[in-house]
């Protein structure tokens, strides 16, 4: 499996060292914003070939498949022309930042039969795939999510403090793990609500969201967002269950008295980025639709942008 990366950032490195633990996995291909980073990350990792325009490896035989952590505004776009190309692709979540463009992706992926997998980590993280095992086993029945998305994020930086190039969003990027990890857990969502705080003068962005949802199970989440909170930094899930409760913080997990709970035996590594690409390649290998495909997730930019119509209102 031959394999280009677009987007050779914070978030990009983290595939490739993914990757390198995957047999039969060839990193090809490195495309970054600079040539100078293009270079150095194709050389770090052993790429025979790097630029600054996914075209050019689009155009090459030696890909098969393309990871994309480029910026969200152009995921979409690039999403769709790796898929004329004909390669297989695993865009970094968000799919889109608007429901039309998420349409048009999904109509691409229908067209073409290829791969096409949205980077929802939470699906594959241990602790999340230990709860939705019991869920699936009828252990578990989820009442409530309480959902905490924290930063310290007033300038475009990336999560090694370097600038970005673009801009991050609470809604489109961030809000979108819960919202898809919430229909994955308890049902389809049925209703949704959003307020937002005010509108950053530089960024143009709300800077501070709160999001309410309810699935057809009955179960019902609320998630907080904010780029303001000068703390512990990242996203916190409390599942409150008929039977437990359980907070889950990236790969690990504890119960509701923070009692740790032993997930190493969930799946082959504890690292939920691998688990996501192994996913990617084994479903390409395998000619089936992956876990986290556009299909599988594609309600959730539904509720994404009834979210932001409310929010626009």
């Amino acid at each position: 499996m031959r394999i280009a990366l677009a987007g050779a950032g914070a978030f990009g490195e983290k595939h490739l060292d993914g990757l390198q633990k995957i047999d039969g996995v060839e990193i090809t291909s490195i495309i970054s914003r600079t040539a100078e980073q293009a270079a150095a990350v194709a050389e770090k990792y052993g790429a025979r070939h790097h630029s600054t325009e996914l075209e050019d490896a689009l155009a090459r035989d030696d890909v098969d498949a393309v990871i994309l952590c480029t910026p969200t505004q152009m995921h979409a776009e690039q999403a769709i022309a790796c898929m004329n190309a004909g390669k297989h692709v695993q865009v970094e979540i968000p799919l889109a930042d608007s429901w039309a463009d998420s349409q048009a992706v999904l109509a691409k992926q229908q067209e073409t039969g290829l791969v096409c997998m949205v980077g929802h980590t939470r699906r594959f993280n241990p602790s999340h795939q230990w709860v939705h095992n019991r869920i699936t086993a009828g252990e578990i029945a989820v009442q409530q999510m309480d959902v905490q998305t924290y930063f310290f994020r007033r300038k475009n930086i990336n999560a090694k403090g370097q600038p970005r190039s673009w801009t991050d969003h609470l809604l489109w990027h961030h809000a979108a793990h819960t919202v898809d990890l919430f229909a994955y857990q308890a049902g389809k969502i049925v209703q949704a609500h959003a307020v937002q705080g005010p509108i950053h003068p530089e960024l143009g962005i709300a800077m501070d969201m709160s999001i309410q949802l309810k699935s057809e199970s009955g179960a019902i989440c609320t998630l907080s967002l904010s780029f303001n909170n000068d703390g512990p930094l990242g996203t916190f899930f409390r599942y409150i269950c008929d039977n437990g409760t359980y907070i889950a913080r990236y790969d690990d997990l504890v119960n509701g008295k923070e009692e740790p709970i032993d997930v190493s035996q969930v799946d082959v590594s504890m690292n939920g980025i691998e688990l996501q690409d192994r996913e990617f390649v084994a479903a390409i290998r395998e000619g089936r639709e992956p876990n986290s495909s556009v299909g599988k997730v594609f309600d959730c930019y539904r509720v994404l942008g009834e979210l932001e119509a409310q929010l626009a209102g």
